[in-house]
Parts: structure tokens; C-alpha cells; sequence
């Protein structure tokens, strides 16, 4: 029902915000962040470059507060201008963000597009969450994005990422001015940037091999409630650290990665970001700071380059 309701909810706003005919309000192009840790971010805020440690103007952004499944939807957050501390450790009411000392991908990939398209103006929403799967039988006590997944009683019986996605989305297209200029702004989805399924490469072969199949309806779903079929999608290929006594830290990551690039060969509109093989990590599981700058520059140059038509 709430899935329904939502995306009701998300079309309607689409449409009123596209009509929007005010001679002072801007167009912004906006970009959906998500997936799980490696989209959350660990890179270090001390390690940024002078460009990137200070907001980033003209770029705003809707950070969605996490949350896990079998609790009643959240998706709070509030629209503000990027800066550092969007990383792992970011949280939100509604009314104040409370930034960490992490980043992720968000920063140099606003740059670069802004460097690619100088006179656009670039909206971000992020939603994501550590440890979540897309396969129910992947989730763990982290969280799935299946929209089918149940888990829990009372007020949180079925509640799942998918769920806390709408419910972010919901919030961040209720507020038509987003940049508190007085003027509605115009919301026009111009991409999904997609870095998870390392969860879905850590249990058995089979999971890992539904991966293609359940990645592909669940970026059919991001689109239709974005209401753009043909959305482009960069999806990031995960990759291994190593760091593990019997020599792979995600099982049957290979399968994954296969999927990754099968789900890719077979959707014109997509592409695959293959640069995180050449990344160090700050734990077994995370990239460096570095890592993280550099993906994000690829993600952007992606979608840059994925066919409009």
C-alpha cells in the first residue's frame, strides 16, 4: 500500500514541478545516489583536496537519514548545499543535518559534472545503506532492497529499503524550493549512480547469480518512480580487497561482477565503472579517500557519456 501511495505521490510532484512557469526559478538536473557502504562513503574528510573542502556551489543536495528494515519509513533529511561529511555517519531530522568526518562519491562527482556542463545547475538525493542486498536471502540484519522483502511486526511488518527509498524521495520532491531562493525550482531526473552487491556476492552461488535478474528490476523500479524509463544508470563494479585468510573477502564476488557487466551489455542506457580494481582500501571492505574521489569522477564522466537517445 505505502509502495502504491508513494509512487502516486512521486509522479504528481514530477508533474507539478515540470510545469513550473516562474521567470526566476532555476532547472536542476538531478542525480540518485545508491546502494550500500561503498555509496555511503569512508573516505576521510582530511584528505580532501582544497577544491573539495568547502561546499560546493550552486550543487544542493537531499541526504536521506538511514534506517534499517522493520521500522516504520524515515527518509528524513532537508535540501542544503553539498559539502563535506555526507559520508558513513551522516544523519538527519528533517530540520538539521548533523554532517560526519566521512565522504563518499558526491563531491568530485558534482564537480565533474559541473565541469562537464558548466551552466547546469545539479541536484543530488542519497540513499543508501552499509551492508543491504537485494536478495531477500542476502539481507542479514542489514537491510534489502527488495520491494517484496517482509521482516517484522507491529508498525515496521514489511518495511524495507525499497520502502525508505520512496519515503526519501517523497520528502526530498515535497520541497519545491530547494535552494530557498523564494522561487519554485524545476526537478528534472537526469541519472542513477548505483554502487552495491557485495552483500549479494558473500553467501551461496545461487544468490550471486539472480544478481543480474534482480538488479535489472530493481533499477526498472528506481526509473519508473524517477517517472523516466530510459534513465541513464552507471552502475559500480565491486571489487575485492583480498584481505581475508582464504583469499576473497566476497565469496562468489566474480558472479556478481559478471552480472554487473551482463546487466550493463544488455541496457542501452547504462554503463559500468570498472575503475575500483585499481583502488586501495582503508579496511577490508572500504576504499581510501582516494578511491573515492576518483569514482566518483568516473561516475560522473559515465553517465556523461551514456546515449540521451
Amino acid at each position: 500500500m505505502i509502495r502504491s501511495l508513494c509512487q502516486v505521490l512521486l509522479l504528481a510532484l514530477f508533474s507539478l514541478l515540470a510545469g513550473s512557469d516562474s521567470a526566476f526559478a532555476k532547472t536542476y538536473q538531478v542525480y540518485f545516489l545508491g546502494g550500500q557502504s561503498n555509496m555511503d562513503g569512508y573516505g576521510y574528510a582530511k584528505d580532501l583536496p582544497d577544491d573539495l573542502k568547502e561546499s560546493v556551489p550552486g550543487v544542493m543536495i537531499f541526504h536521506a537519514n538511514s534506517a534499517p528494515d522493520a521500522v516504520p519509513v524515515d527518509g528524513r533529511g532537508l535540501w542544503s548545499e553539498l559539502k563535506p561529511g555526507h559520508g558513513v555517519g551522516f544523519k538527519s531530522d528533517g530540520k538539521e543535518n548533523t554532517y560526519s568526518n566521512r565522504f563518499g562519491v558526491e563531491l568530485s562527482f558534482a564537480k565533474t559534472l559541473q565541469q562537464l556542463a558548466p551552466e547546469a545547475n545539479i541536484a543530488l538525493i542519497k540513499i543508501s545503506r552499509g551492508g543491504t542486498s537485494i536478495a531477500v536471502e542476502a539481507a542479514g540484519n542489514f537491510g534489502c532492497w527488495d520491494p517484496d522483502f517482509e521482516k517484522g511486526t507491529g508498525k515496521g511488518q514489511g518495511i524495507n529499503q525499497y520502502d525508505h527509498f520512496l519515503a526519501g524521495m517523497k520528502r526530498a520532491l515535497q520541497t519545491t524550493d530547494i535552494d530557498q531562493d523564494g522561487e519554485a525550482d524545476t526537478l528534472i531526473p537526469a541519472g542513477i549512480v548505483w554502487m552495491q552487491g557485495e552483500s549479494d556476492a558473500a553467501y551461496t552461488e545461487e544468490i550471486a547469480k539472480d544478481y543480474e535478474a534482480n538488479l535489472k528490476r530493481l533499477m526498472d523500479l528506481i526509473r519508473a518512480t524517477l517517472y523516466a524509463d530510459d534513465l541513464p544508470v552507471v552502475i559500480g563494479r565491486i571489487s575485492d580487497s583480498g584481505d581475508n585468510p582464504e583469499g576473497k573477502v566476497w565469496k562468489h564476488g566474480e558472479i556478481v561482477r559478471a552480472a554487473q557487466a551482463a546487466f550493463v551489455e544488455k541496457d542501452k542506457r547504462a554503463a559500468l565503472v570498472t575503475s575500483t580494481d585499481e583502488y586501495g582500501y582503508s579496511d577490508r571492505w572500504h576504499y581510501n579517500s582516494e578511491g573515492y574521489l576518483d569514482l566518483g569522477r568516473n561516475f560522473a564522466q559515465a553517465l556523461w557519456k551514456v546515449p540521451r537517445n
